[in-house]
């Protein structure tokens, strides 16, 4: 059986005063996807042994990022999409094994008002395109903070949402086009009718009420489903506005 985790951190040092490393220690992913870490490399004053670090930091300080953690080497480390695209922002890492593509995002907000739902469409429909891809030559785990709740089960509230960004009929739409395209989403494929959040705003004690969204995903290619052993949402760590999400499966790297 072999882990993976994807969490996104709210800022990679924030994290690391909450317990970050206790939480990597315990569960001993044999992969972790990482989002917004907030930092470079050279920033950090903290290592993590056992793992082998593949970062992809936003050019502004203090924003974005990505950064996947591997017990095993990769063959080969692609950074942005198709090795170019959206790298100022630190949007996504990929790590080519033997059997399998790995590829760990942060998908962009849409953004108040919907003001970079245009961005957002580019990305997504290059993404889609560089996921298929890569699916035509091997299979493909696509994981991280996907900045969109697909269905009406996914968040608390979805009448009062459906033109905010996350759940905007553009974004959905995006999610829906991906996945007929290839791919299933692991935990709805597997939990059809759980509800199950995996962010909460920090107003409002939202993660008390329970007020949340789901929006953190591992995504397969179909033909990884039988290897698929669960999905889980894990919410009861802290630590960030996020929760992480875990997939386990049978041996793939």
């Amino acid at each position: 059986m072999q882990t993976w985790i994807s969490w996104n951190v709210n800022g990679l040092r924030a994290a690391m005063r909450k317990g970050f490393m206790d939480f990597l220690t315990a569960e001993q992913p044999d992969l972790m996807a990482l989002q917004e870490i907030k930092m470079k490399p050279e920033q950090a004053d903290f290592r993590f042994d056992g793992y082998h670090a593949y970062w992809n930091s936003a050019d502004k300080p203090g924003y974005s990022g990505t950064l996947l953690l591997s017990k095993k080497e990769p063959t080969k480390i692609v950074r942005g999409i198709d090795g170019e695209g959206y790298n100022d922002e630190g949007r996504v890492v990929t790590l080519e094994f033997e059997n399998v593509y790995f590829v760990g995002a942060y998908v962009p907000n849409a953004q108040r008002e919907l003001k970079r739902l245009d961005y957002r469409m580019e990305y997504e429909d290059r993404m889609r395109a560089y996921l298929t891809q890569l699916d035509s030559e091997k299979p493909v785990i696509y994981t991280g903070d996907l900045n969109v709740a697909h269905e009406p089960i996914d968040l608390k509230n979805p009448k009062s949402n459906e033109r905010n960004p996350g759940f905007s009929k553009e974004e959905r739409g995006k999610l829906t086009e991906l996945l007929s395209a290839g791919f299933t989403d692991t935990f709805r494929s597997l939990y059809p009718e759980t509800v199950a959040y995996s962010w909460w705003s920090y107003r409002s004690k939202a993660r008390e009420r329970n007020a949340g969204w789901r929006i953190d995903y591992f995504l397969v290619s179909k033909r990884l489903m039988p290897k698929v052993k669960d999905s889980l949402i894990q919410d009861n760590i802290f630590g960030s506005d996020h929760c992480p999400v875990q997939l386990k499966t049978q041996p793939l790297i």
